[in-house]
Formats: C-alpha cells, sequence, structure tokens
C-alpha cells in the first residue's frame, strides 16, 4: 500500500482527497489544511487520517511514501521541495510552480532521488481528449491547419493567480499533448477590469514548428461556461466541448484544401486566381466512454509509484506549460509582442 498524505484540502483539494481515498494500493493516513473549520469536517469524515494544521509533520514522517499537494499556486514550490527533500514521491496540482527555474529545481530533486514528480493536469486524463489524441495519431483530420480554444467562466475570481495561471495550464497542457510538440513562440495580450494586478481575459497565440498555429481564449468574466476546443485539418474538424452532457466529441467530415495552386499563381487580380476544393460532409459523434478524469489521474499516480513508472503528467510535462506562461506573461508586458521559447 502506498501511503500517502495531503495538504490542503479547500475547494479543489477536497475533489483530490476523495479520489485519492477511493485508489487502489492507497491509504490516506494524514490530512493537512490551515481552516480550522475544514479540519473539524475531515476528523469527522476521514476518521482514519490524522489531521494536523502543520505540514512539517507530514514532512517529518518517515511511514509516508507520498505527498499530494493542492494549496494556492504560490506555494507549490517551497511545499513540493520540502516534500522531495523528505523523500516522498510528490503530486502537485497544477501549475507545477510559478516560474520554469522552479520547475527545474523540482525535477533535479525527483530525478537525483528516483523519486515521482507528477503534476495535475486532469484533462490528459480525459476520456475525450485521449480519443481525440488517437484521431490525430491516425491522421483522422490530415494536415491540421489550427485550433481554437475557448475556457470562459463567470464568477469564479482568485486573488492568488490570474486568469491565464488558473485556466490556461489546461488548454496548454492539451494541446502540448494532442500535437506532441512544444510551441516555438507566444504572443498574449491580457486585460484587468477587477484586480489591477490581476489580468481577468487573456488572448494566447501559439505558432508551432510544424507550422500549426493555436488560439487560446481565456476568461472568468464571459456569461457562459465554455470549455471548447475546435481542431481545423485539410480533411476533417474535430469538436471537443466538455460541457456539452452527450457530445463531448463532435467529428464534421468536411475539409477546405488547396487544389492546383501552383498553376493559378500569378499577379493576384481576382479571387479567381485561387481555387479551392470545398468537401461537405456528415457529422460523426462517436461514443466516449464515461469515467471521471481525477479517479484516472490519481490512480495513475498511486500506480508509478508501485510499479516504478514516470507519470503522463510528470515534472518536465509541468516544466513545459510553465515556459509557456512565463513566456505569455512577459508578452503581456509587452503589448503582445511575440516571444520566442528555448526547448
Amino acid at each position: 500500500m502506498v501511503r500517502l498524505a495531503q495538504i490542503g484540502v479547500g475547494y479543489w483539494g477536497k475533489n483530490l482527497l476523495r479520489n485519492f481515498y477511493e485508489a487502489e494500493g492507497a491509504e490516506v493516513a494524514m490530512l493537512c489544511d490551515r481552516d480550522a473549520r475544514v479540519l473539524a469536517r475531515l476528523k469527522q469524515k476521514y476518521k482514519g487520517a490524522h489531521c494536523t494544521d502543520r505540514a512539517d509533520e507530514i514532512f517529518n514522517n518517515n511511514k509516508l511514501d507520498a505527498i499530494a499537494i493542492a494549496t494556492p499556486a504560490g506555494s507549490h514550490f517551497e511545499l513540493a521541495k520540502a516534500a522531495l527533500q523528505a523523500g516522498k514521491h510528490t503530486f502537485v496540482e497544477k501549475p507545477l510552480a510559478l516560474s520554469a527555474r522552479e520547475c527545474e529545481e523540482l525535477i533535479q530533486l525527483a530525478d537525483g532521488a528516483r523519486l515521482v514528480l507528477m503534476v495535475g493536469h486532469t484533462f490528459l486524463f480525459d476520456p475525450a481528449v485521449r480519443r481525440i489524441k488517437e484521431y490525430l495519431r491516425e491522421g483522422l483530420a490530415g494536415e491540421i491547419y489550427y485550433i481554437n480554444s475557448r475556457r470562459l467562466n463567470f464568477g469564479l475570481v482568485r486573488g492568488d493567480v490570474d486568469a491565464l495561471w488558473n485556466f490556461a495550464p489546461h488548454d496548454l497542457s492539451i494541446l502540448m499533448y494532442w500535437l506532441e510538440e512544444k510551441p516555438v513562440s507566444v504572443a498574449a495580450r491580457g486585460y484587468a477590469y477587477l484586480q489591477s494586478n490581476l489580468v481577468d481575459v487573456v488572448f494566447l497565440h501559439l505558432h508551432f514548428a510544424s507550422g500549426v498555429s493555436a488560439h487560446v481564449h481565456v476568461s472568468w468574466l464571459d456569461p457562459n461556461k465554455v470549455r471548447q476546443m475546435t481542431i481545423v485539418g485539410a480533411q476533417k474538424m474535430i469538436v471537443y466541448d466538455d460541457v456539452h452532457p452527450d457530445r463531448k466529441v463532435q467529428i464534421f467530415d468536411k475539409g477546405l484544401s488547396k487544389q492546383n495552386l501552383s498553376a493559378h499563381l500569378g499577379a493576384f487580380d481576382s479571387f479567381g486566381n485561387f481555387q479551392l476544393m470545398r468537401r461537405p460532409g456528415d457529422l460523426l459523434i462517436p461514443k466516449i466512454d464515461s469515467f471521471e478524469p481525477l479517479k484516472a489521474q490519481c490512480q495513475h499516480f498511486v500506480d508509478c509509484i508501485r510499479e516504478h513508472k514516470r507519470p503522463l503528467s510528470d515534472g518536465a510535462n509541468g516544466l513545459a506549460v510553465v515556459r509557456v506562461l512565463e513566456a505569455a506573461r512577459e508578452s503581456m508586458l509587452h503589448e503582445g509582442k511575440s516571444v520566442q521559447l528555448i526547448s
């Protein structure tokens, strides 16, 4: 059994705890939170776990194998560093840290001690996201032109991180998972309406070496809850809609491709100089297995510890996302100037 402790059992942490508690091969032995009311509830619900408001009790417990961290983003690095230095396998909610330098230090600590380091990029375990990954590997969409992503919400405003660092890690992790490459440049513009130091709305543009471009729009000021990504390809178009109850994935059997373009290049004096072939087609809604991504994610962490495997969302995965977020932050400071990324 993997004896596990969790630090932070608040808004999102309680969902994480529920799934770790139910994970096969794991035993939740200790829980830590600074809120006395949260601790009181935990003591009632999880009677087998020792509850404390002191993280050092967890780090100093030599009977623990792993620690899960679900605290505000600004504390991720220090807590994860302490957990790894204590010899514990470590799970960290996204983002892994608030700088690439911090992520690199955590990776070095984990690799040096042969410990599992995993970041909570939950959507990599979503069955719909995984199915689309299979479609793209098979070449179902043909040449991918671009991907458009919207992650919008209303009312859930954070005070510790802005909308970019709160929402965009999901979209960025999915994009890199699907495309199997990292962006080479990023340009972003952000707007702060409610808090002068935290942007509420961000428009993010990514360019990949393969020629694919991606646009990511995140906001917590939109009237509708939207979690939608559209892949536009030469052969087919694929829509992933996480909010839709029964149409998570839609495949549009239509495309737009260039035909005999070289024979029609000239002075460009009329639209007729371009010949495009438009192919209409049917709409396919595939059946997607239904299971909770968070449950699969927590089980994956436990399995990686028991089987000595590297997680899908390992430290390098977390670092790749943070590098893009850092570049986007720099771009916003320079009015949307494109920032090159070093792999």
